[in-house]
């Protein structure tokens, strides 16, 4: 399981370097100040969870059984939460209109903070050595 999670992390850090240079080069003219920041928020949260999918992919400390659920649940929060947010911020760029699954963003949000709450959990378990 640690391959893929880490292919994943590797995948995610790529992924929103190049969304971020997108957002600062080729949004910074066609989209609002406040849509920019928002879709730069998307980015930061992609990238803190590519670093996140890194440490649980490199780690022992935490079991493959937990490792599998924090990569579903970060995989989902990505493109749940990031996802929506690159589509709300660039809304008016499209024919879809985005703000119609605008309700997935805070499931996202949920999606990560159910993550961060097992790997605490997961380090509570830990024996102390």
């Amino acid at each position: 399981m640690n391959k893929p999670i880490l292919v994943t992390a590797s995948l995610l850090g790529l992924l929103s370097i190049a969304f971020g240079a997108f957002g600062a080069h080729g949004l910074k003219a066609i989209i609002s100040v406040d849509a920019l920041q928002t879709f730069e928020t998307g980015v930061r949260y992609q990238m803190y969870h590519a670093i996140v999918l890194l440490f649980v992919g490199s780690t022992t400390l935490i079991q493959q059984k937990t490792k599998k659920t924090l990569f579903y649940l970060i995989i989902f929060g990505v493109l749940f939460f990031s996802g929506s947010i690159y589509g709300l911020a660039t809304n008016n760029l499209t024919s879809f209109d985005f703000k119609t699954i605008g309700f997935i963003t805070p499931i996202g949000g949920l999606l990560f903070i159910v993550s961060w709450a097992l790997l605490l959990i997961s380090f509570f378990k830990m024996k102390a050595k």
